[in-house]
C-alpha cells in the first residue's frame, strides 16, 4: 500500500571553499514525506550521509520560520524554489512530485563568495547596513509609540520596506547581481519616517557607495528581483532611492 511518500533525486552543488572548483553531485533520498519542509528533507539526507561516514552538505539556516533570511538555496533555477512569497524553509516537499530530480545550488554572485557547498558569505550586506542603515541618535528612554504622529500611509510603506529579510534572493536572481532592491528597502524604511530625515541624504550616498564597493552590479529594471523576493519588496523603493541619491547631489553640506 502506498504511503504517499516520495523518492527523489537531488543534484546538489558541492564545493570545498571559495578557492576550489565545485560540481553537482547526485544523491537519492527515499520515503520523504510531502509534509516535510525542504530543509527537513536536507536534514534527512545529511543524517544518511553521516551514518555512511560521508561529509554532510553545508547549508545556511536559522529560524526556519521565514524571518531570518538565512536559507539561501537556488532550487531548480529559482531562488527559494518554485513557489512565490516564501523562503526555502517554508517550501514543502508537496511542491514536488515523486520521482522528481531537484537541482540545488548556492547564490551566484561575486559579492556572495561560496564558503562551502550551499553556504555563501553575505557579510557584504552587513557592511552596507553598517555604512548608513541606522539612525545615529541617543534616544535615552524609549518614547511612547504615538509621540511622533506619522500618517498611516507612510507608516505602512515604511513597514513594507522593513519586511526585507536580507536573504539575497534579489541578488541571486538578477542578471547583474544587483543589490539595489535590498539597499533601497533599507534606505526607504528610514527615509519614510521622521526619525530618518536628519541623515537621509548622507545615508543614501554612503550605502550606495558601499554597495558599489562590494562589487554588486547595477539595476536594469527587469523586475526579476521583485518577482522572486519572498517578502514582496516593491521596485518603488529603488525609484525612491534613486530620487534621494540625485537630490543628495544638490543638498547643502548642512543637509548632508
Amino acid at each position: 500500500m502506498s504511503t504517499g511518500n516520495m523518492n527523489l533525486t537531488l543534484k546538489v552543488w558541492r564545493q570545498k571553499n571559495s578557492k576550489s572548483a565545485g560540481k553537482l553531485v547526485d544523491y537519492q533520498v527515499s520515503d520523504i514525506s510531502p509534509d516535510m519542509s525542504f530543509l527537513e528533507m536536507f536534514d534527512v539526507l545529511n543524517e544518511q550521509l553521516i551514518n555512511k561516514g560521508e561529509e554532510p552538505i553545508v547549508f545556511d539556516h536559522d529560524c526556519r520560520e521565514g524571518i531570518c533570511g538565512m536559507c539561501s538555496m537556488f532550487i531548480n533555477g529559482r531562488p527559494h524554489g518554485p513557489k512565490q512569497g516564501i523562503t526555502t524553509c517554508q517550501l514543502h516537499m508537496r511542491s514536488f512530485k515523486d520521482g522528481d530530480t531537484i537541482v540545488v545550488e548556492p547564490w551566484r554572485a561575486a559579492a556572495f563568495p561560496v564558503i562551502k557547498d550551499l553556504a555563501t558569505d553575505r557579510s557584504s550586506f552587513d557592511r552596507i547596513i553598517a555604512s548608513g542603515g541606522f539612525i545615529s541618535v541617543n534616544t535615552g528612554n524609549a518614547q511612547d509609540a504615538n509621540a511622533l504622529p506619522i500618517p498611516k500611509r507612510q507608516a505602512d510603506a515604511a513597514f513594507e520596506a522593513a519586511a526585507c529579510i536580507a536573504c539575497g534572493a534579489c541578488v541571486a536572481t538578477c542578471k547583474n547581481a544587483s543589490a539595489m532592491l535590498f539597499v533601497s528597502a533599507k534606505i526607504s524604511q528610514l527615509a519614510l519616517l521622521p526619525q530618518g530625515q536628519p541623515e537621509r541624504y548622507r545615508r543614501v550616498q554612503s550605502m550606495v557607495a558601499q554597495m558599489d564597493a562590494e562589487g554588486f552590479g547595477n539595476c536594469t529594471n527587469t523586475r526579476a528581483c521583485e518577482a522572486e523576493c519572498p517578502k514582496g519588496i516593491s521596485l518603488e523603493n529603488i525609484a525612491r532611492m534613486n530620487r534621494d541619491y540625485y537630490a543628495a547631489k544638490f543638498a547643502s553640506e548642512e543637509e548632508v
